[in-house]
């Protein structure tokens, strides 16, 4: 993902971290006028987990203010600045189920006013409910864990806010369950911001990112044609993004190809996984002695042609250049030499997957699949070789021209 749409995102987040704390404020000001007058020991400490909310969403806001920013003195970002207010946030939702605990045991025992208690209740409930499945939905959207973090305590006040809404129910029909209501509101909280503690510390001790992301990455580096293996894969998680650092190794002398495919493999990482925000590829290249050498031919045994999309037939050679002698020979159908739309990127893709280590072309060919073998490194020899009709297995001399 590029840096405008990181900071694209982060904006809109911003923007929805704002209409929460607006959103937390007037609940909190509704539950706590409406536990006052009427009495509610549940509904004070629902507003009280409100009040909290408030702390938590400005702390998301801030997260996610700080996160855009960019210092010399933070080269891998900011981005635990979210990190950091989603363990604001665990922290806030605790402390709130302990005063409803504290209300619930220790308050004063009556019954609640229902007329005033049960509409604000009714009216929170279904506020709280919708917004937290808005908010988590944008936050996943976003990549965003101060959201998703806001958007759990929004379900996690939704959930209080209803088990409130059951004991004044109960009330009303002559039940004093208003402070049992409110001791099991403590316990729901308690475990929600328990939870969101515990993600927010293992972000903070550079948690890996989880295995599956983490072998599709190696097996994206893997497919590329002058990667042999990934040697290490060291990954950890930045406020919800991820930083991956690879050693490779890689079949090439030349210390060009070797940069030219390092920084090839860090501009794809990113783009095929939107939530890496830095990769980073160490190679260590070496010589190897077997290479794969593809060259377009006319048909099976057939003189080499000057096209290579629209060649309908290639030569797959597996040579040993220390023996001087080859391993492998076959002929193989081009599956795209028919396409009428995108023929140079199919047939580009195609050879890239055979892994080859050098194409042979005669004159000068330009196009999408000449671009894609060069900038996976590939070497283009450019030059006429002999028929390969004298380059059977173990014949002839597989290395002329070299």
């Amino acid at each position: 993902m590029s840096s405008q749409s990181t900071l694209a995102e982060l904006r809109a987040a911003r923007r929805r971290a704002l209409i929460s704390i607006g959103i937390n404020l007037a609940l909190t000001l509704g539950k706590g006028v409406a536990g006052v007058v009427s009495g509610s020991t549940a509904l004070l400490g629902d507003a009280i987990h409100s009040a909290t909310d408030v702390l938590a969403s400005t702390a998301a806001f801030i997260g996610l203010w700080v996160a855009a920013r960019e210092h010399p003195s933070f080269p891998y970002g900011l981005y635990k600045a979210e990190t950091v207010a989603t363990l604001i946030t665990s922290i806030a939702i605790i402390v709130a189920a302990y005063e409803i605990a504290r209300q619930a045991l220790f308050g004063a025992n009556h019954l609640p006013d229902i007329a005033v208690a049960l509409p604000v209740a009714c009216i929170s409930f279904i506020v709280t409910l919708a917004f937290g499945f808005l908010q988590l939905r944008a936050g996943r959207r976003l990549n965003s864990p101060a959201l998703v973090a806001d958007a759990r305590d929004y379900l996690a006040d939704a959930l209080s806010t209803g088990i409130v809404l059951l004991g004044l129910l109960a009330v009303f029909f002559g039940y004093p369950l208003d402070r049992w209501a409110a001791a099991v509101v403590a316990l729901f909280v308690f475990r929600a911001g328990s939870m969101l503690l515990l993600d927010a510390l293992k972000d903070l001790l550079d948690a890996s990112i989880d295995r599956e992301t983490e072998r599709e990455i190696i097996r994206l580096v893997e497919e590329h044609p002058r990667i042999t293996r990934v040697k290490r894969c060291l990954s950890r998680t930045a406020g919800g993004r991820f930083i991956v650092d690879l050693d490779v190794i890689m079949r090439t002398p030349s210390h060009k190809i070797a940069d030219q495919v390092s920084d090839h493999l860090e501009e794809l990482i990113p783009e095929k996984f939107p939530r890496v925000v830095m990769a980073r590829i160490r190679p260590h290249y070496q010589a190897d002695y077997v290479i794969c050498r593809i060259t377009p031919v006319a048909g099976p045994e057939g003189e080499p042609t000057n096209h290579l999309a629209g060649a309908r037939w290639f030569l797959r050679e597996v040579i040993d250049t220390k023996h001087k002698k080859t391993i492998q020979r076959e002929f193989m159908e081009n599956p795209y030499w028919q396409a009428r739309r995108k023929k140079g990127l199919l047939v580009g893709q195609w050879l890239l997957n055979l892994k080859p280590d050098e194409v042979v072309v005669s004159g000068r060919h330009d196009g999408t699949a000449m671009t894609l073998l060069q900038q996976a490194g590939v070497d283009i020899r450019k030059e006429r070789p002999r028929s390969p009709m004298g380059n059977k297995e173990g014949n002839g001399n597989p290395l002329q021209g070299k």
